[in-house]
C-alpha cells in the first residue's frame, strides 16, 4: 500500500530531524562549557551564538545556490514590487539584504512615517513618456 510506505517515510523522517535537533543542542551545550572554562559565560554565550549563526549562514547559503541552479525562472515577473525586490536581494546577496532588513526594521522603530516614505519610493512605478 502507497499509504503505509509514505507514513514510514515521514515517521522515519521526524525521528532524524529529532535526533539532529537533539544534537545541534548538545553541541552547543558543550561549546558554550568549553568557552565558559576559558572565557567568562557572556562571552561565552555570544561566540556560542555567533557560531551557529554563521554555521545556520552557511547552511542557508549552500541551499540558495542549489536552488538557483535547479530553476529557471524569469526574473522580470519577481521584480513586481517592493516584494519582489526584497526577494531578489535576499536571493542574491543574503547578507546584504540581511543588513537592510535591519536597519528597516530600526528605521520603521524609529520612524515610522520616513519608513512609509521609503516603501512609497520602492514600490513607485517609473513612468514612461
Amino acid at each position: 500500500m502507497l499509504g503505509r510506505g509514505l507514513v514510514k517515510k515521514a515517521v522515519a523522517i521526524a525521528v532524524a530531524a529529532g535526533a539532529a535537533f537533539v544534537a545541534v543542542l548538545c553541541l552547543g551545550a558543550v561549546v558554550f562549557f568549553a568557552l565558559s572554562v576559558v572565557i567568562v559565560p557572556m562571552a561565552a554565550a555570544a561566540v556560542t551564538f555567533l557560531l551557529f549563526a554563521l554555521a545556520a549562514l552557511a547552511v542557508v547559503m549552500v541551499f540558495l545556490k542549489k536552488a538557483e541552479g535547479d530553476e529557471e525562472e524569469d526574473e522580470s515577473s519577481l521584480t513586481d514590487g517592493l516584494a519582489g525586490r526584497a526577494f531578489l536581494l535576499f536571493r542574491n546577496r543574503p547578507i546584504l539584504a540581511s543588513v537592510a532588513a535591519l536597519a528597516g526594521g530600526f528605521i520603521f522603530l524609529r520612524n515610522p512615517a520616513l519608513a512609509t516614505m521609503v516603501a512609497a519610493a520602492f514600490t513607485e512605478k517609473s513612468r514612461h513618456r
